[in-house]
């Protein structure tokens, strides 16, 4: 039953009714309950919008950050071949226009790893600890994002766009791109492999941002030949196993999977 969040008074009501008036009465009551029921209701809308699309690898990571936090969110698609992107309204939330953007309340943020970071942080105490511990931690886990940001991501995302995405547009991929980037990708790993014999994730033992913002480019390059440079190496294989399977992550590709 519903129940408003407040209680009237007798002798309230009495003075906003006419008095001996029943008509007034049902009225006045009347509109009470609607105003007590849009209080109720607005307030419980979701003031989180992520405006994307799932097959996005940066709308993912939101996405990703987003179900490890256990928040409720609103998904808002954006028309990229109608380049709805590339303007008003969705410029005003990102300049760049790029997804995805951001809102929380009435903050707006653009690029997906700053977005992932403030989530992580503004919830630190809800869903998976992604960014906690103390100060060393914090900084473990800071250099980790730094080496997925510029040492893994530049190759993982030129493979991920030759090998994964030019076969969908119908483009052809250029080979030689491929082949760069595949030995600048496998010398990333070869420092993966290291480092994963010392610890169960990159930045120590327990998941954090610094593993899930690895999550959308290596899910698409393992459906290419590129896979081989994961299923080589023992450590990195059984680390990409364990984070592909977070409940999490598969909301992410459950959401992709409808597009």
């Amino acid at each position: 039953m519903f129940k408003l969040p407040f209680e009237v008074t007798k002798t309230e009501l009495m003075q906003i009714l006419p008095h001996n008036q029943l008509l007034g009465a049902a009225v006045a009551l009347a509109l009470v309950a609607i105003s007590a029921a849009y209080i109720y209701y607005t307030s419980k809308s979701k003031a989180i919008k992520v405006h994307g699309v799932p097959r996005s690898t940066a709308t993912q990571r939101v996405l990703a950050t987003l179900y490890e936090k256990e928040l409720e969110f609103e998904l808002v698609p954006v028309d990229m071949k109608a380049g709805e992107h590339k303007k008003e309204p969705f410029l005003s939330l990102n300049p760049f226009g790029q997804i995805p953007a951001f809102e929380d309340g009435a903050l707006k943020l653009f690029e997906s790893r700053a977005i992932s970071k403030y989530i992580a942080q503004k919830h630190a105490d809800k869903g998976t600890r992604l960014a906690c511990g103390d100060m060393k931690q914090k900084a473990i886990i800071g250099v980790w994002l730094e080496v997925e940001a510029h040492q893994f991501d530049p190759a993982a995302s030129k493979l991920t766009w030759e090998l994964a995405i030019k076969p969908v547009l119908g483009m052809v991929t250029d080979k030689a791109i491929v082949k760069e980037n595949e030995a600048k990708l496998a010398k990333v790993l070869d420092v993966y492999e290291s480092r994963l014999a010392q610890s169960k994730y990159l930045a120590g033992e327990s998941f954090s941002l610094a593993d899930l913002h690895h999550l959308p480019t290596i899910q698409y390059l393992l459906a290419t030949e590129v896979k081989k440079l994961f299923d080589s190496r023992p450590r990195v294989s059984a680390w990409v196993a364990d984070i592909t399977a977070r409940p999490a992550w598969r909301k992410v590709l459950a959401l992709r999977s409808k597009e």
